[in-house]
């Protein structure tokens, strides 16, 4: 039976040390292949945490490995290019309707949307918690707007 282990490693930067090191020693694997693998298929990721799900067949000591993609909020701040969010009442940055629909289709494997609308209403509910703006507006206006089918075009370029 193969011994499975989540991770969450830095996207891009994992080492030997923790949460890596002592995780895999017991398991006999090269080290170094696994993070190298590890910071191969998380490149894209580089400055979030990012959840990997890493699956070992002891025998022959082989693995393979998911990457999951790092958490709603913290997409939004890398579009922000910002480390950390605010509170509801400060406005800490605006994102377009373009990088929401970007967000959402990283995130389409854990998002509960049908479709890429649903989706990007969820990303943009998320901006509304951070103190983020969409195009400008209130998320709940963008929201509104999505719903009555306003920016139904911009859905149709994906």
């Amino acid at each position: 039976m193969p011994e499975v282990l989540k991770l969450l490693v830095d996207g891009g930067a994992a080492s030997a040390g923790p949460p890596l090191g002592p995780a895999l020693g017991p398991l006999g694997l090269n080290l170094m292949d696994v993070v190298k693998a590890i910071n191969e298929k998380t490149k894209g990721f580089v400055g979030m945490k990012v959840p990997v799900k890493l699956i070992v067949d002891t025998k022959t000591k082989k693995f393979e490995l998911e990457v999951g993609t790092p958490p709603t909020s913290s997409l939004i701040l890398k579009e922000l290019g910002l480390e950390k969010g605010a509170p509801t009442i400060e406005k800490i940055g605006d994102i377009t309707l373009k990088q929401a629909m970007n967000i959402a289709e990283l995130k389409k494997d854990s998002l509960g949307g049908r479709d890429v609308k649903e989706m990007v209403l969820e990303v943009v509910g998320t901006c509304k918690s951070m103190g983020v703006t969409v195009e400008g507006k209130d998320p709940r206006e963008i929201q509104d707007e999505i719903k009555k089918g306003m920016h139904d075009k911009v859905f149709k370029t994906k």
